[in-house]
C-alpha cells in the first residue's frame, strides 16, 4: 500500500446537528397473537362465518336450558302424541297465514260441518280462513279452508279432543284449574255411546271409543245428522243406561268444576275404570288447553313438532349440542396423536419415517364404513353407541393430521434457524416444540378446525344411513333429525328442514372460517398489509 499524504485543509468538524443513527419506528410494537387477530378481522367472509358459528353453539347450549323442562325430550306419552307433525308456529305471524301453524286444504262438506261441529263445543276457531267457498268437484261439495293444525292436523284427522286416563288426584287437579277465573274448559262431556233414536231402533251415535271429537248425533257413516239444521247433542247423562256393554261401568266421578254452558249438572264428564286394584278415570278434554293446562302457556312450536310430538327446536339443539361436543373431542384427541406421530416421523425421517408410515397406510386403507359397523356390532353392546362410534373415528381419524404434521416438519426442520438453533446445542424437544411447532401450528389449527364439520357430517351421514343408532327419548343428534324426518319430507317437509338447513350453516361457516385461520396463522405473512 502506498503513503498518502493529505493536505489539513482537506478535512472539516463534523456537525453534531447532522449526527445519524437508528430511526425510532414510528408504528408500535405488536404481538403474533394480535397480528393473527388482525389479518384474521380483515377476511370478512371469515369473520361472518365465525359469528354464525357463535350463534349455532349458542343455540346448541342455551336453548336446551330455558327450552327442556317445558317441551321435553322425553315426550313418550300417548296424550302427546295428539301434537305430532305441527306446523311451525311463531305468534308474531299468527293470523298471516306464513309460519302461524296453519295450512290450506281441500274438505268435503261432511267435513267441513265436522270442524263447525268441533268449534261450535270447544269456542275454539279452527278454519282461520275459508279460501273458496263451497263448489261441485267430481260431485262433491267441497270447501278450500286455511285450517289450525294445531286444532286440527288434517282433513281425515282431527286431534282437537282426546281421551285421557287419569288419577282422582289429577282428575281434581284439572277441574280446580279450569274453574279459576279465566281460564278456559279443560274437561268436556262424556259422550253417550247408544243414544237411540225417536222409534227406539234407529242408532244415531256409536263413536265413544272411535272419535272424542264427535259429541253430537251421526249417522252409521259418522257424518253430522242435522235436525231442523241443528247438531243434536249426544252426552251422556246421569239418569241414562248409556255404558252398559262396555268396560266402564255406569259409575261416575261427582264433578264439581265448572260446567259447559247449558249443562244444568246432569251430564257426566268422568268414566269409571278399575284394573288391577288401580281406579281410574277416563275423561275427554281438549289438546290445545291440556297443553296449556300441563305446561303453563298455549301450544305454539316455533320449528313444528317432530312424529312423536317432541318439539324440533328442542330436539335439535339438543342434537346440535351433542354432534358438536362429540366433533370436538375427537377432534382434540386427534390432534394429539396426529401431531405427536407426525411429528416425530418428520423429524427423524429416515428408517422411523419408513416404519411409521407403512403403519399408517396399513390403518388407512381400512374402509371407514366397514370399521364404523364392525364397531357398532361387536362394541356397542359394551360400551354404548356413542363411545364405539367415538373410538372408530379415533381409530383412523388422526392419520390425516399425522400427514399434515409430517409434510411441515419436512418443510421447516433444514430452515437455517433450526439448523442454528441446532448448532447452539438445542435439545431435539427444543427445535420440535420451541422452533418447528409455532411455524406448523398454522395449518394444524386449521385442519383441526376444519375437522370438526367433518365429524359432524360423518355422524349425520352414518345415522342417516341407519349404521349407528342414537335415538332416544332424552338424547339425539342432528344425524338422527334427518333420518327420522326423511320418510315425511313430502307431507311435512319442516321436519327435516330445519337440521338441514342448521347443518349447512355448520358446515359452510366451519369451512370460511377454517380457512380464514389459515392465512391468519401463516407466519409468511405476519406483518404484510394488503
Amino acid at each position: 500500500m502506498e503513503n498518502m499524504n493529505i493536505s489539513k485543509d482537506k478535512f472539516r468538524f463534523a456537525d453534531p446537528s447532522r449526527r445519524t443513527g437508528d430511526k425510532k419506528f414510528d408504528t408500535k410494537q405488536t404481538t403474533y397473537t394480535k397480528d393473527v387477530f388482525h389479518r384474521f378481522c380483515k377476511n370478512k367472509s371469515s369473520v361472518i362465518a365465525a359469528f354464525i358459528i357463535v350463534i349455532l353453539v349458542l343455540f346448541a347450549i342455551i336453548v336446551p336450558m330455558f327450552c327442556e323442562t317445558n317441551y321435553s325430550l322425553s315426550l313418550t306419552d300417548t296424550a302427546y302424541l295428539k301434537y305430532a307433525k305441527l306446523l311451525p308456529k311463531c305468534s308474531a305471524f299468527e293470523g298471516t297465514g306464513f309460519w302461524d301453524g296453519t295450512k290450506t286444504v281441500s274438505i268435503n262438506e261432511n267435513e267441513y260441518n265436522a270442524i263447525k261441529a268441533i268449534e261450535k263445543e270447544t269456542g275454539e276457531t279452527i278454519i282461520t280462513q275459508v279460501i273458496k267457498d263451497k263448489y261441485l268437484s267430481a260431485g262433491k261439495s267441497m270447501y278450500d279452508v286455511r285450517i289450525d293444525t294445531y286444532l286440527y292436523s288434517s282433513a281425515t284427522t282431527a286431534n282437537t279432543m282426546f281421551f285421557l286416563d287419569v288419577s282422582k288426584e289429577e282428575f281434581e287437579a284439572m277441574q280446580a284449574w279450569q274453574s279459576k277465573e279465566g281460564n278456559p274448559q279443560l274437561i268436556y262431556p262424556a259422550v253417550n255411546k247408544n243414544l237411540k233414536g225417536s222409534d227406539g231402533k234407529t242408532l244415531i251415535a256409536e263413536r265413544f271409543n272411535e272419535d272424542p271429537d264427535i259429541w253430537y248425533a251421526t249417522d252409521m257413516s259418522g257424518n253430522p245428522k242435522l235436525v231442523g239444521g241443528k247438531l243434536t247433542p249426544s252426552y251422556a247423562s246421569t239418569n241414562q243406561s248409556a255404558f252398559q256393554g262396555i268396560r266402564y261401568s255406569e259409575q261416575y266421578y261427582s264433578y264439581n268444576s265448572k260446567r259447559i254452558d247449558g249443562d244444568d249438572g246432569s251430564l257426566i264428564y268422568a268414566l269409571v275404570s278399575v284394573s288391577e286394584g288401580q281406579t281410574s278415570y277416563r275423561v275427554r278434554v281438549c289438546s290445545n288447553t291440556y297443553f296449556e293446562y300441563h305446561f303453563g302457556h298455549e301450544a305454539a312450536f316455533l320449528f313444528g313438532t317432530n312424529e312423536k310430538g317432541q318439539d324440533i327446536l328442542t330436539r335439535l339443539a339438543a342434537g346440535a349440542r351433542f354432534s358438536l361436543v362429540l366433533a370436538v373431542c375427537i377432534s382434540a384427541v386427534n390432534l394429539f396423536i396426529g401431531a405427536i406421530y407426525g411429528a416425530v416421523e418428520g423429524f427423524y425421517g429416515g428408517a422411523v419415517d419408513l416404519v411409521m408410515e407403512r403403519i399408517s397406510d396399513v390403518l388407512g386403507g381400512m374402509p371407514t364404513m366397514v370399521v364404523m359397523s364392525l364397531f357398532q356390532l361387536h362394541l356397542a353392546s359394551k360400551v354404548g353407541p356413542v363411545w364405539s362410534m367415538a373410538f372408530a373415528f379415533i381409530l383412523t381419524g388422526w392419520l390425516g393430521m399425522a400427514a399434515r404434521t409430517r409434510m411441515q416438519f419436512y418443510r421447516f426442520k433444514h430452515q437455517e434457524y433450526v439448523l442454528s438453533a441446532r448448532t447452539l446445542g438445542a435439545s431435539d424437544s427444543r427445535l420440535i416444540f420451541k422452533h418447528i411447532f409455532p411455524n406448523a401450528m398454522g395449518t394444524l389449527i386449521t385442519g383441526s378446525v376444519l375437522s370438526i364439520p367433518g365429524v359432524i357430517f360423518s355422524e349425520s351421514s352414518l345415522t342417516y344411513l341407519g349404521i349407528v343408532n342414537l335415538e332416544s327419548s332424552t338424547e339425539t343428534s342432528v344425524g338422527t333429525l334427518l333420518s327420522n324426518g326423511n320418510g315425511l319430507l313430502a307431507t311435512y317437509p319442516h321436519i327435516i328442514l330445519f337440521p338441514a338447513i342448521f347443518i349447512s350453516l355448520l358446515e359452510i361457516s366451519f369451512n370460511l372460517f377454517g380457512n380464514g385461520l389459515r392465512d391468519a396463522f401463516n407466519p409468511s405473512l405476519k406483518g404484510i398489509e394488503d
